[in-house]
């Protein structure tokens, strides 16, 4: 079978390098020119994944229609902001494909649709239907491309995509269970970047484990009871793609997300820190998509919400975790239960 990786960034090439090492022929598509000369002269991307050489039966492409040529299995990983723009430059070259496969964590700002639905509305214009997955999971892009042990969730629909994308990428470092609840791998995957976010602050202002904790908490309540509100079942934010993700996210030194949280904490403005930085962190734009949907689905998300008021109203970083602490006292777990009877 052949693959297809679309995105040249950290975590396409740890993937395309991951398939590479499984000699499966994979065809990497790179849109920056630099990036994509330097993987075919040298192998290497220093840009956004030092340390690391691409072989094997890797080859790379600035032509998404010669990039998808023969591709079987589609995996995209470009940042959400773009993915729309991608997935229509991929529809007309798609002829070979069985499945495409999002490996984004986000959510599309404006539409506030999941990575999966904007290939299905691309897919639908064009007239051509194929089957989609999320993977998602605690994955790291160098750990991954270290060849240290990993788990991801497949998700889909349709049961045998994710049986076909999990033979094909496991291996005894990179275990992928699957799933069927592809609304609820999304959303985990993208909000628990904005949870992430807010972790990073409370490290940056010295807050302590405590609320480090109690964050985390607090804030995979807030995905569970999201996601069920918009259908996704609760024991997928119990799973790898919910708390196993959020974990990694909020405490991970290579977490883009908590490092804008951290930076920001210690008094930096997020123009400053995201100028600096080669690599996007997903959880600055989700961070809008998250607000707007809890507005149309009528969910307090309390921690979202003081991240939005950070990052896009000004709203002083000392005043967070008082205006969190201050809230009315509730039962723990009462609107998850009567979400859960909705």
């Amino acid at each position: 079978m052949i693959a297809t990786v679309i995105g040249g960034g950290s975590w396409g090439t740890a993937f395309a390098l991951h398939l590479g090492r499984l000699g499966i022929p994979t065809r990497l598509w790179v849109r920056e020119d630099d990036v994509r000369r330097e993987i075919a002269e040298r192998g290497t991307n220093s840009l956004f994944l030092p340390g690391f050489r691409l072989s094997g039966p890797v080859s790379v492409f600035g032509d998404p229609a010669e990039a998808l040529a023969n591709g079987e299995i589609v995996f995209v990983a470009v940042p959400s902001q773009f993915f729309r723009r991608v997935a229509e430059t991929m529809a007309p070259h798609l002829g070979a494909a069985r499945g495409i496969v999002s490996l984004t964590k986000g959510i599309e700002d404006g539409s506030l649709r999941r990575m999966s639905e904007v290939i299905e509305d691309i897919m639908g214009r064009s007239g051509r239907r194929l089957p989609i997955a999320a993977l998602s999971g605690p994955s790291f892009a160098r750990e991954v491309a270290e060849g240290r042990a990993t788990a991801v969730v497949a998700a889909s629909e349709d049961r045998d995509l994710v049986r076909t994308v999990q033979h094909l990428v496991s291996d005894v470092r990179f275990r992928v269970y699957t799933s069927s609840d592809i609304r609820g791998v999304e959303l985990a995957g993208a909000v628990k970047n904005v949870i992430a976010i807010a972790v990073g602050i409370a490290d940056g202002l010295d807050a302590g484990r405590n609320a480090t904790a109690a964050l985390m908490t607090r804030g995979l309540h807030e995905m569970t009871r999201l996601g069920m509100r918009m259908g996704a079942r609760a024991e997928t934010f119990a799973g790898l793609a919910g708390i196993g993700d959020l974990i990694l996210t909020c405490t991970g030194a290579l977490s883009r997300n908590r490092y804008v949280g951290s930076e920001l904490g210690r008094g930096r403005s997020l123009e400053s820190i995201t100028s600096g930085m080669a690599m996007i962190a997903e959880g600055i734009v989700t961070t809008l998509s998250v607000r707007a949907l809890a507005d149309r689905f009528r969910v307090e998300l309390p921690i979202c919400q003081q991240v939005y008021e950070v990052l896009y109203r000004g709203k002083p970083i000392d005043r967070i975790l008082d205006d969190l602490m201050s809230r009315s006292l509730k039962s723990e777990h009462g609107d998850v239960a009567a979400a859960e009877k909705e």
